[in-house]
């Protein structure tokens, strides 16, 4: 038998998620899930290129990803998972699979393949679904194929990231900011970029940090643990805090999203905006609170090794 893909293993999940009287591991599911495939020990034990874990459990958990983006499945600690009231609402018996087609008309998956600010373009979202039904990249490059993926790879390890990021403390918060503002070359060292970070009392700012090692000039922090999208008059507070200091340099940083009239507000005083998305991707680019998993190489032609006038 063939190994199943990751969307042919999405409605089995489900209805094996629906038998369960309480959330259960995911490896126990993958267990449950290999035991009912048919499959031979040979197929379950295809590990990846890399050899971190089976092809199978791999597909599993990819079918668990995009099922907890629609919103289906949800985890109520590390590990588990089980039903959404969305999900036990869905009548399983009635359905003969569950594609990435039927997950679109889902607002959190369909945000998640195309971006929150595209999930209303009809155009864009008919393509993928076109795409999705038809699982065809021949107009793509293998670069392309490439990219696409490590794109949605990363855009999962983001989401992981923030929800992360949001169920630690605001002190948690604090000492993540400054690891990702040391990262990424400012505030000297780590003791001297804690001791900016949370120890000021000026009203609306939580930092000031150098921006060189030197210390030549100073930026001013604001970094907040929100749920809630910042708005204009928190960008206005911070604004007078910073005319009050003489300050030139403001960075907000927030765990959610910001306003168009904030971020309006924001660009007319030059204040760098840092919002929960954007925070992750730096926090992915410069290697904090990640690893890497695995590395690909992309090999061409050294076109100097076969130049005989090298020789």
């Amino acid at each position: 038998m063939t190994l199943p893909t990751y969307d042919q293993l999405m409605l089995p999940l489900m209805k094996l998620l629906a038998e369960q009287k309480e959330a259960i591991k995911l490896s126990s599911a993958t267990k449950i899930l290999a035991e009912r495939s048919g499959l031979s020990d040979d197929d379950l034990n295809l590990r990846l290129s890399s050899g971190t874990k089976t092809v199978f459990y791999d597909r599993v958990g990819w079918a668990k990803t995009y099922l907890v983006k629609a919103g289906l499945i949800q985890q109520p600690s590390r590990g588990l998972c089980e039903l959404s009231s969305l999900g036990w609402s869905i009548d399983l018996s009635n359905l003969p699979n569950i594609t990435n087609q039927y997950l679109m008309q889902f607002e959190g998956f369909s945000n998640y393949k195309i971006g929150a600010n595209q999930n209303k373009n009809i155009q864009n979202l008919t393509l993928i679904e076109e795409r999705d039904a038809s699982h065809q990249t021949e107009h793509l490059t293998p670069e392309e194929i490439i990219e696409q993926s490590s794109n949605e790879l990363n855009q999962t390890i983001k989401d992981e990231l923030l929800n992360k990021i949001k169920s630690n403390s605001p002190k948690f918060f604090e000492q993540l900011v400054v690891d990702l503002l040391v990262a990424m070359g400012y505030g000297g060292s780590h003791q001297d970029a804690a001791q900016a970070i949370g120890k000021t009392s000026d009203g609306g700012v939580d930092g000031i940090i150098s921006e060189d090692r030197l210390g030549l000039d100073k930026i001013y922090i604001q970094a907040k643990r929100w749920e809630n999208t910042v708005g204009r008059p928190d960008i206005q507070q911070f604004k007078g805090a910073l005319a009050d200091q003489v300050a030139k340099k403001g960075v907000f940083i927030t765990t959610s999203s910001f306003s168009k009239e904030a971020i309006e507000s924001a660009k007319k005083s030059g204040i760098v905006l840092i919002d929960g998305d954007k925070l992750t991707s730096l926090m992915v680019e410069f290697g904090l609170g990640v690893q890497v998993e695995h590395s690909f190489h992309i090999y061409k032609i050294d076109q100097d090794r076969f130049d005989e006038d090298n020789f």
